[in-house]
């Protein structure tokens, strides 16, 4: 997971999710990636404090490697340089942890995280997601994109899916082998050229992958409970079983719930809530 001061009470609420529901808490280890600028002795405290057993480890993230690449998005949130540490864990990361699970800060586990770690790979593929193949798949790409055969040929020879990468099994060996980090930087780079995309982080992810993941069982990322990206209004969960909740969009269930004005399924996150601000229920 990646660790900042605006986002450390979800990534506390995730951490204690992942806890709470693992049948072996002690076998978890956790790696956080936190800005090089960042104050990680406070990032430290503040998880030592509430989980003084927990094995964890705090890499620094150098954020001028990538905010040189990064374009401008619809929601200023996704510009963060955090946001594409996800791009560089293999390089982050020593070269003994050879597979991670990838959590947003905004999401809470009600599962055994060690189900979805498990996932198989398969002979070659390098990451895990749930995908939805219902999406509308062009709407993540410019019509420029589109309307350039050198470009659209890039899915040619796959079946490419909407995959959200907020929740991802990750094979760090395959990784590196294949130097996928390179690759989805050649695409942030052309995204600086031509504008072929509006969404932050995703899109180099699915010019990467999309078609060629292992698909995981929705169960393990209920997204979108924030809203869309513009007015995050209240949403329902999809059909089905639920491993894990995930307030992606613009609406997070703490900034909600501080404002008295919480969605009926942020009640299912307040639990985790270890920072509750004390005014917040006041009223």
């Amino acid at each position: 997971m990646t660790l900042d001061t605006a986002y450390i009470r979800g990534s506390m609420a995730a951490i204690l999710s992942v806890l709470q529901h693992s049948s072996c808490p002690q076998n978890i280890a956790f790696h956080f990636v936190a800005s090089a600028t960042a104050n990680a002795t406070f990032l430290r405290a503040t998880i030592s404090s509430s989980f003084p057993y927990l094995n964890f480890r705090v890499y620094p993230f150098d954020d001028s490697s990538v905010s040189r690449l990064i374009s401008t998005s619809i929601r200023s949130a996704l510009d963060c340089p955090l946001n594409y540490a996800r791009s560089y864990l293999a390089n982050l990361l020593p070269p003994c942890v050879r597979r991670v699970v990838y959590l947003d800060s905004d999401l809470v586990l009600v599962d055994d995280i060690a189900k979805l770690a498990a996932t198989p790979l398969g002979d070659d593929s390098v990451l895990a997601a749930p995908e939805h193949c219902n999406a509308n798949f062009t709407t993540y790409f410019t019509p420029t994109f589109w309307s350039n055969p050198s470009l659209s040929l890039t899915f040619a020879n796959r079946k490419p899916c909407y995959f959200n990468t907020g929740v991802m099994v990750i094979d760090l060996d395959r990784w590196r082998e294949g130097d996928y980090t390179t690759k989805i930087e050649e695409w942030m780079e052309l995204q600086k050229r031509i504008r072929i995309y509006e969404l932050g982080s995703l899109p180099p992810f699915l010019l990467v992958f999309a078609g060629n993941i292992v698909p995981v069982d929705h169960r393990w990322n209920q997204h979108g409970l924030g809203g869309d990206n513009f007015r995050g209004l209240c949403r329902d969960l999809h059909p089905g079983p639920v491993s894990l909740l995930h307030w992606s969009g613009k609406g997070k269930p703490w900034a909600r719930l501080d404002a008295n004005r919480p969605c009926p399924l942020d009640a299912l996150w307040a639990p985790y809530d270890l920072l509750e601000t004390p005014f917040a229920l006041d009223s």
